[in-house]
């Protein structure tokens, strides 16, 4: 037996193991990717393909096989259609990777800190009333194209705009805000819902489309539920959901960069020598 396996390993080389890591990381990446989306569904649809062609072959079911294996032709052609929304996401996360990373943001860390206070303050206030909002911000992917579909605003984040934006019975307050650095670019946008069919009934129109968005892109969106005040947000299709303001505050600095640093020894010898 011992004998056996060394023979089996005799020939391995340290590249077949970089090789043998390196698509199991793929793969895994492509669970990660598709989990929770219409995807695995068609996905166990053509591992049934690949088994009905398989059998067939075996069972010298001859003209089944045959029209299998052309039909694999233009399958081939149609799962890069019905994969699209999938294989573009798999494309744009690789290019939001750390190797092609530019800084997210073009301000400082006091102006940083204002926004986050303003954007807290507008959602604890939305949230106290009851009033429905969707407040989209910008990273690295560029969201123009749905800037397009709103009222172009250009005005500085505070708290009393976002509010007044938001109010019940106003031209924009259905829609979503963009906001890029510390500017509103647009108010009233539309963004794609999500297609995840795995979602609570319970969640509406303002939760699908913010995750919707942040399947598409490396946005983060915060949403205030109009029915129940329920503050949540969606980063990388994913809802995090009854945020209070501490909590909120929290999860918008891990997004600016703003995590607070421990002191280090040094300087703690320093202060208290």
């Amino acid at each position: 037996m011992s004998l056996q396996l060394f023979e089996l390993f005799k020939g391995f080389r340290l590249m077949d193991l970089l090789d043998i890591a390196i698509v199991a990381y793929v793969s895994y990446k492509a669970i990660q990717l598709i989990r929770g989306t219409r995807a695995v569904q068609l996905l166990r649809g053509l591992i049934v393909f690949v088994v009905f062609t398989k059998v067939s072959e075996w069972l010298g079911l001859y003209t089944i096989n045959w029209l299998l294996k052309n039909a694999t032709t233009v399958g081939v052609i149609a799962l890069l259609v019905v994969f699209q929304p999938e294989l573009r996401r798999a494309l744009e996360q690789l290019g939001r990777s750390r190797f092609f990373a530019s800084p997210l943001f073009g301000l400082g860390e006091e102006d940083l800190h204002r926004l986050i206070d303003n954007l807290a303050e507008a959602a604890e206030e939305l949230s106290k009333n009851k009033i429905g909002a969707l407040i989209v911000l910008e990273r690295q992917t560029g969201l123009n194209e749905y800037i397009e579909t709103g009222v172009n605003i250009g005005g500085y984040v505070t708290a009393e705009l976002l509010i007044n934006i938001f109010i019940p019975n106003t031209p924009l307050h259905d829609g979503a805000v963009i906001i890029r650095n510390d500017k509103i670019m647009a108010a009233g946008c539309y963004f794609p819902l999500t297609e995840n069919p795995n979602l609570s009934k319970e969640l509406g129109t303002r939760h699908r489309a913010a995750l919707g968005v942040t399947e598409q892109s490396d946005a983060v969106a915060i949403i205030v539920s109009e029915e129940t005040g329920v503050i949540s947000v969606a980063k990388e299709g994913k809802l995090s959901r009854y945020l209070d303001v501490k909590t909120l505050k929290n999860m918008l600095k891990e997004v600016y960069q703003l995590n607070e640093k421990k002191p280090n020894l040094l300087y703690w010898r320093r202060l208290n020598g």
